[in-house]
């Protein structure tokens, strides 16, 4: 591990709004936060929204300046990327952010039924080999359903053209209707259908997105309620594979198309 990597650990070792690993008790695996986050962290009943796969951070920070009226957690495994959006929403002050530092497959761990309102997935790994790993599969929305309120809200901004339609079809698959859908969001023809809401996060763009936008790559946003109510179900589709890669990689896999 490169020395600026152990620098930027030991610094969020000593941010009060960060949550890394050694916060687990080993022998229980219990999160003293779960449950939690209202009454302890945040001191106040705003809505909880969490950022899946945040990167370094700037859209949780960026949200969290927009919408002081609402709680902010961003989550990712890599500590070092974290560091950037930590930093800077503890220089400016900001109380309505928090970072944790785990893997999304144990997200469950860490909040309590209902004590979350609302997920955002940026630029989520399509994982186009592996259904169980997509962020927006039938296996994590269950996973969601642990701990998003009943009806809570699901949006995400991605370039991948396979994810995308992989989570149309999910939603076409589970009777799940979109709010809000496009396939370029930042055309202006686009924008002007969109809801008002979503414009004001125009403005927010990410590391990742600012590169895709460079390689004229558009943008697809899409959000959708979760209910409780009913089992889900995975698409039976086969969709065409993403011919790109960042940092200038020529295709993400050998095949053609997946499930």
């Amino acid at each position: 591990m490169g020395k600026n990597k152990l620098t930027k650990f030991a610094e969020m070792a000593t941010y009060p709004h960060v949550f890394q690993p050694e916060d687990i008790r080993e022998e229980t695996g219990v999160f003293a936060m779960k449950g939690h986050w209202h009454d302890v962290f945040f001191k106040n009943e705003n809505p909880i929204v969490l950022e899946l796969g945040c990167g370094k951070g700037e859209y949780t920070v960026g949200l969290a300046e927009r919408f002081p009226n609402k709680n902010y957690i961003g989550v990712d495994i890599k500590g070092a990327r974290m560091w950037t959006g930590a930093t800077q929403s503890l220089h400016d002050g900001l109380t309505n952010v928090a970072f944790l530092r785990t893997r999304i497959e144990f997200i469950e761990r860490y909040f309590a039924l209902g004590e979350v309102a609302e997920i955002w997935l940026t630029f989520s790994d399509p994982q186009m080999k592996m259904p169980t790993k997509r962020l927006t599969s039938s296996f994590f929305l269950q996973r969601y359903r642990s701990f998003l309120i009943d009806g809570g809200l699901i949006q995400i901004k991605t370039d991948s053209h396979f994810l995308f339609t992989y989570t149309k079809y999910l939603l076409k698959e589970n009777d799940l209707v979109p709010i809000c859908l496009t396939e370029d969001l930042y055309n202006p023809l686009s924008a002007g259908q969109l809801p008002q809401e979503v414009h004001s996060l125009l403005q927010i763009k990410t590391y990742y997105e600012e590169q895709w936008l460079q390689r004229n790559i558009p943008i697809k946003f899409l959000s959708f309620k979760l209910p409780h109510d009913k089992p889900l179900r995975e698409p039976e589709v086969e969709i065409e594979l993403d011919d790109y890669r960042s940092f200038a990689r020529n295709k993400r896999s050998s095949l053609m198309k997946a499930k």
